[in-house]
Formats: C-alpha cells, sequence, structure tokens
C-alpha cells in the first residue's frame, strides 16, 4: 500500500481526462485488470460522457465519477483529496496541467501523468517539489512511452554491469506507430516554446541540489551509423535522456560516472536524411501562429489511430552497456507505443504506486526512482520484454 492509509480516501486511483483517447484506453485497462477490491473513479468536465463511458467498461456500475475542470483550482483540490493516486492524461500540461500538480503536492496524493514536457516538468520541479516532500507525495511524470520504458531499459541494463565503475549507456529507439491529437498538439505546443523551455531548464538548474562525488550526464550524441545495432543513429530530441539523468543522479548504483544517449535506429539512410529534414520543418512551422494552427487542424485532440493500426504497431529500445570491462546488449519491446502499451504502462504504474511495497520516495521522483523493479515485474507480466540480448 502507499504511505497513505488505504481506507482514509475513498478512491485508491482517480483516472483524470478519462474521455480522452488515451484516457479512454487507460480506462478499459483498468476496468480489465482492476485487482479485487480497486476502488477508483474517472474523472472530467462531462459527467454525462464520464457515465457513458462506464456504461462501456466491464464492471463499470462499480466506478465512481468525479466532475472535475482544469480551469477549476477548487475542484482540483477537491479531486486530489478524495484519492491516494491522481493520474491525469489531460494535455498539454504546461498549459491545463499546475493546479492538479499543486493540489496533489499540498494533499499528499501520488500523482502521475504522461508528459513529455520538458518545460512543465521543470516548471512543477521547481514550483512544487518542496511541499511534496514535506506531504509525502511523489510526482511522477512522463509515465507513458515517454518515458517508462527507456528510464526502467538503463535501469535494468545498470543492473546488468558491474556496480562501482564508470557505465555507459546508448539507447537505440525502433517503432512503427501513429500519433494521437493530444500528443501531435502537446509537440506543436513545445517546438513554439523554445524559449520558456531554455529559460524554465535553468531555472530548475538554480534550484536543484549539485551532485557531489559522482557525475551523472545525459549529453546530445551527433548522427552517426552505429554497427553494434547495424543502422544510422540519429538524437532525439525527447524528454527520455533527462529522465534517465535524473535516476542517475537518484541513484548510486548507475555508478560514480554515468553517461546515457539516446537515438532513433533508422536502417536505410534516405529514410534517417528524410526524417530528419522533416523534423526540422515541423520546428520551423511551429513558430509561425497561422502554420501552428493550420498543422493543428489536421489532427485534433481527441483523434487517433484506430484499433486496426495499433494492433499493428510495435516498438523496440536495444541498449548497449558497458562498463568495468563488461559490454551487455538488453531489449525493451512492445506493441503500440503511442497508445496500447501507453495506457497498460500509465495503468500499471498508477496500481503499483497505490499496491507495492515500494522503496520510500517523495517529491518529484522518476518512474525508476519511485517504483524501479516493481514495475519491471508488472510490465513484463502484462507482456512488455525486458530481456538481456547478449554479453561480452
Amino acid at each position: 500500500m502507499s504511505r497513505l492509509n488505504g481506507t482514509d480516501r475513498p478512491y485508491d486511483i482517480v483516472l483524470f481526462g478519462a474521455t480522452g483517447f488515451v484516457g479512454t484506453l487507460t480506462a478499459e485497462y483498468l476496468a480489465a485488470h482492476a485487482p479485487e477490491g480497486l476502488r477508483w473513479a474517472v474523472a472530467g468536465r462531462s459527467e454525462a460522457k464520464l457515465r457513458e463511458l462506464c456504461e462501456r467498461l466491464p464492471g463499470g456500475a462499480e466506478v465512481g465519477v468525479l466532475r472535475a475542470d482544469v480551469s477549476d483550482p477548487a475542484s482540483m483540490r477537491a479531486l486530489a483529496e478524495q484519492a491516494r493516486v491522481v493520474a491525469t492524461t489531460v494535455g498539454p500540461y504546461v498549459t491545463y496541467g499546475e493546479d492538479l500538480v499543486a493540489a496533489c503536492a499540498d494533499t499528499g496524493a501520488d500523482y502521475l501523468d504522461l508528459s513529455g514536457e520538458p518545460e512543465f516538468v521543470d516548471l512543477t520541479y521547481v514550483r512544487h517539489d518542496a511541499r511534496a516532500r514535506e506531504t509525502g507525495a511523489r510526482l511522477v511524470h512522463a509515465c507513458g512511452f515517454d518515458s517508462v520504458p527507456h528510464d526502467l531499459g538503463v535501469y535494468f541494463t545498470v543492473r546488468q554491469l558491474p556496480e562501482g565503475v564508470p557505465l555507459t549507456v546508448d539507447g537505440f529507439v525502433s517503432a512503427d506507430a501513429a500519433f494521437s491529437g493530444g500528443t501531435f498538439a502537446s509537440a506543436l505546443n513545445q517546438f513554439a516554446r523554445g524559449r520558456q523551455v531554455l529559460a524554465a531548464a535553468r531555472d530548475r538548474g538554480r534550484h536543484e541540489p549539485r551532485l557531489v562525488g559522482r557525475r551523472a550526464g545525459a549529453p546530445a550524441g551527433a548522427p552517426r551509423f552505429a554497427p553494434e545495432v547495424d543502422a544510422w543513429a540519429l538524437p532525439l530530441p525527447t524528454i527520455d535522456p533527462q529522465i534517465v539523468r535524473r535516476s542517475a543522479t537518484a541513484l548510486e548504483r548507475y555508478g560514480p560516472d554515468f553517461r546515457y544517449r539516446q537515438y532513433a535506429a533508422v536502417r536505410r539512410l534516405p529514410v534517417a536524411v528524410g526524417g530528419v529534414a522533416a523534423v526540422g520543418a515541423l520546428l520551423a512551422a511551429a513558430q509561425l501562429p497561422s502554420a501552428r494552427r493550420w498543422l493543428s487542424d489536421r489532427l485534433k485532440p481527441g483523434e487517433g489511430p484506430g484499433p486496426e493500426k495499433r494492433a499493428k504497431s510495435w516498438f523496440r529500445i536495444r541498449f548497449v552497456g558497458e562498463g568495468g570491462g563488461r559490454r551487455v546488449f538488453t531489449e525493451v519491446a512492445g506493441g503500440d507505443p503511442g497508445y496500447g502499451e501507453t495506457a497498460k504502462i500509465f495503468a500499471e504504474a498508477a496500481l503499483s504506486l497505490a499496491f507495492d511495497d515500494l522503496p520510500p520516495s517523495a517529491g518529484q521522483v522518476t518512474t525508476t526512482v519511485a517504483m524501479g523493479d516493481a514495475l519491471i515485474e508488472r510490465l513484463r507480466s502484462a507482456g512488455i520484454t525486458f530481456r538481456v540480448a547478449a554479453t561480452r
């Protein structure tokens, strides 16, 4: 059980934003895999839509319905006071997320989101980490494909290497999947806020304690051909390396000097070149309000790939870890990364915070720090692969 008494709040888990695209998938997963006795509720702006969702869920008559609106801070506070764990899919988080983080930090409720937005994560650290440490709340961001398979995958790789020596890990990501409107909107929003992202990172740097006697870094690698995975390696502009670095900073198991780099693995050079050009074009277009509006209209929040596309989607992350004269190749793999597996990961993380025997932690923490081994075992049982491919 989490450090909150199991009976002092009416719900173990509240899922906020349950009628959105990923929210609905998460609600369906929770309903299908709920342990006996789970007390949970769905929350959002429209009570009618929430009740329609519950009618479609197995055992939906037992699921609570809470009306809450991000524009009403009092309703965010009321939601947090009723839950041991609050899991929210309502983004872009930098626009809609802070009041709920503040409410959870202040009331001691554990908080989970799917944010891949570095600005939001840095802002909430500066503004709410200290209060969460006082109340015991665990604030865990990036609890979907961003960044759980990468964060836990690096941790899994590090555990295969010697202790007390400098370690390096490179991650190579391959995937075949589609975006939802919500994910696309969040990406556009972040591309358009470059100055704010940098300002938030600098402010966090002024508040974050310095690591003493150890080093942990996640520098951007250069594009290269990577013979270890027989593919072109392109640096990925995601939040994942930052999350991995924070896990390495918090845990001595990563050694006295740790470095992580992350890449997209692309087999064919023309595809790699095209991918770089496409990201550059999207970054440039996001700076223009008219272009941003036009792009947003192509895929609106609430829309996403259908069941057939999700069933064919997959991801694979290959890690190459080195240290102490040992080299290890590991792999984390699963199905549709953006939606099917994200909903699974998100739901299992919420269940882990609510019910697993976890190491003590509080404040803004990563999934590895908060849940580590327990979440790896949950995800393995749910069909996501963590394996050692080879050692040398």
